[in-house]
């Protein structure tokens, strides 16, 4: 193969999945020349494994995305089939926004924002090979021998690197819906002495909608009012698509017990390691064989297409028996199935090998994103693509690196787990993982995050200026609760009556009867004619703000003990090895993770609390350990 040079550029971004397009679109904006790699430009932004962005803390994330500068949020609100808050039965520090998507219409519209993109170029093409100079980023060559010198690089290979699709007994290399693989990157990254792993991934099975009996199913109706992804979105949106609900039954496990036997999954076919929270539906029945029933959505991949998602039941079982256990369930007896489930293996790496900016620690302008670190989702990839991008650019720049803690956002969460921790199996965000709920709600993404979104550059004036007024419309109509005063009237009394509220005797602060239970915002309206007209984001800010102030007070206390560690930085070069006093686990765990600051040591798994302890007393023995605040 005769090489040649293509052309010199600042980065080069591989992958076109959710971290690539985030990641691609971050560096381009930045003012970095990019150039995004995908072995298949029809494989962009693709959703093979549901029609679907957002979900329980997925939807948090998406919001975070957006509020930062990123693009998932809006091209999901423009895609958008059907709409609802998941958790509206608990409280707003869970709440979670999840859409159904038209899935073409959403690879289109990404893909054209890429291609519109001042600073960055779109190619086909698959990068088999990268190239230092003295330790660090130099080039990527393709399979054709173009050769592109770049200054730094994000891999975001997805499920493409050294991917194989399994089908019972049947096997072949390839990317997800069919795509081709990525297969010589792994062996490059394995001379560069990179740490590979083998994880796997699932699919369901697509059927036409013409062979389903929707009179046997669950209609699940999407959201009166819809609330956006993007904070930049205000035309209302409309669900025009409905999604269906049915169940396995006694019937469809005995013909997945009947076939475990064929199961590439229990037969020792597949060798990567699985997700843990979205199971195969044969792990399903093995693992929870009490249950007697599994829940099953009937989800729409577009507005013109016949095809729909059984989601739910991803699996890898032969194809006929696939056929059959989908004909055992309500409204599915006469299905047919248009694309067959499969199970996807690939490669990815230990993200422990990653500094917190996503750049690897040996590899100078080398940066991870997406399921290449391991985790799972659309969302997780964007989300890392997004910093990634960010921080490539910072890094060609000469800029430091932006890294968001725990306590500011999901992505902090995310980003931490899998950089201090790393991950045995895919990675999936929940809310459980962070410690600081009720700060890092969906519906304050902009208030915690825009800010920052427009030091980096991706936040527009006129957008940031928005943000400050609602801002400041918020903060009035706070004060202006916490100064109003109720006295015990008619009208006051009926409205509590209403709500089935204590009644009052003398006056009250109208912040003291919001923080009532039963109490809502609006219920408040009739008897306040002062009261400002707030649109209805405005509004859910107030009512939270006010209602939950003790909570969200006690909890940003605690965020600040964690910031005290957190910002107690830890000087690069400590020889963990001679440092007395550390266990032996401790030294070989921090030597591995190099961590950037005493509270990231104190998250990694085998550093105790009197190790802390002893690499306290030695940054103060030697005033190694410094008082920054958060990186930007």
């Amino acid at each position: 193969m005769v090489e040649y040079l293509a052309e010199q550029i600042d980065v080069a971004v591989i992958g076109g999945g959710h971290a690539g397009c985030e990641a691609a679109l971050a560096a381009a904006r930045l003012g970095c020349r990019t150039v995004l790699f995908s072995v298949q430009l029809d494989a962009i932004a693709n959703l093979p494994c549901n029609p679907s962005i957002g979900g329980t803390a997925k939807g948090h994330l998406v919001r975070e995305i957006d509020a930062l500068g990123g693009e998932m949020g809006k091209v999901a609100d423009k895609t958008l089939l059907q709409s609802r808050i998941l958790n509206r039965g608990k409280g707003p520090a869970v709440y979670s926004l999840r859409a159904q998507i038209d899935r073409k219409a959403y690879q289109r519209e990404m893909k054209h924002r890429l291609e519109l993109q001042e600073n960055l170029t779109v190619k086909q093409g698959e990068i088999i090979e990268i190239r230092l100079k003295e330790g660090k980023i130099a080039s990527v060559m393709t399979e054709l021998g173009a050769i592109y010198e770049a200054k730094a690089v994000v891999l975001a290979t997805g499920t493409f690197l050294a991917g194989r699709i399994i089908i019972g007994d049947y096997s072949r290399s390839g990317g997800p819906d069919g795509f081709f693989p990525a297969n010589e990157l792994s062996a490059c990254l394995k001379r560069l002495g990179v740490q590979i792993l083998r994880f796997k991934t699932g699919t369901p099975a697509r059927i036409n909608r013409r062979s389903v009996d929707f009179s046997q199913l669950e209609v699940q109706e999407g959201d009166e009012t819809i609330t956006p992804f993007s904070f930049e979105t205000d035309e209302p949106l409309k669900n025009t698509e409905v999604c269906h609900l049915t169940y396995t039954n006694e019937k469809t496990h005995q013909v997945i017990r009947d076939n475990l036997h064929r199961s590439p999954l229990y037969s020792g076919v597949i060798e990567g390691v699985g997700p843990r929270y979205c199971p195969s539906i044969e792990d399903k029945v093995v693992r929870f064989a009490e249950k007697e029933r599994h829940q099953v959505f009937i989800e729409p991949m577009g507005g013109d297409t016949e095809e729909l998602y059984v989601q739910g039941m991803s699996s890898s079982l032969p194809e006929d028996v696939q056929i059959k256990m989908l004909r055992t369930m309500a409204g599915l007896e006469k299905v047919e199935m248009m694309r067959t489930a499969y199970a996807i293996e690939y490669d990815c790496i230990d993200s422990t090998q990653l500094k917190p900016s996503l750049e690897f620690k040996e590899i100078p302008g080398l940066f991870g994103a997406g399921q290449f670190n391991g985790s799972s989702g659309y969302e997780e990839a964007a989300a890392q693509g997004l910093m990634a991008g960010i921080n490539a650019a910072h890094y060609i720049q000469g800029k430091e690196a932006v890294v968001l803690d725990r306590s500011t956002a999901y992505i902090g969460v995310l980003i931490d787990d899998l950089v201090t921790k790393g991950t045995p199996e895919p990675y999936r965000m929940m809310t459980a993982r962070a410690e600081y709920r009720l700060l890092l709600r969906q519906d304050n993404a902009d208030l915690r995050l825009t800010e920052l979104g427009h030091q980096i550059g991706l936040i527009s004036d006129a957008r940031y200026q928005t943000f400050l007024d609602k801002k400041a419309e918020i903060n009035r109509e706070v004060e202006r609760l916490e100064a109003l005063i109720f006295p015990p009237s008619e009208a006051v009394l009926a409205v509590l009556n209403q709500a089935g509220s204590t009644p009052i005797t003398t006056g009250i602060r109208a912040s003291e009867l919001l923080r009532r239970p039963e109490i809502s915002y609006a219920l408040l309206e009739p008897i306040d004619p002062d009261r400002p007209q707030l649109a209805p984001a405005v509004a859910e800010q107030v009512e939270i703000t006010v209602k939950y102030q003790g909570y969200i007070e006690r909890q940003m206390r605690q965020a600040e003990q964690f910031l005290k560690l957190e910002n107690r930085k830890i000087p690069d070069g400590i020889d963990y090895e001679h440092l007395h006093g550390l266990r032996l686990e401790a030294r070989q765990k921090l030597a591995k993770i190099r961590p950037r600051s005493v509270g990231q040591a104190s998250r990694i798994s085998g550093v105790s609390p009197a190790d802390i302890t002893v690499l306290l007393i030695y940054l103060k023995s030697t005033k190694g350990g410094s008082d920054h605040g958060q990186e930007a």
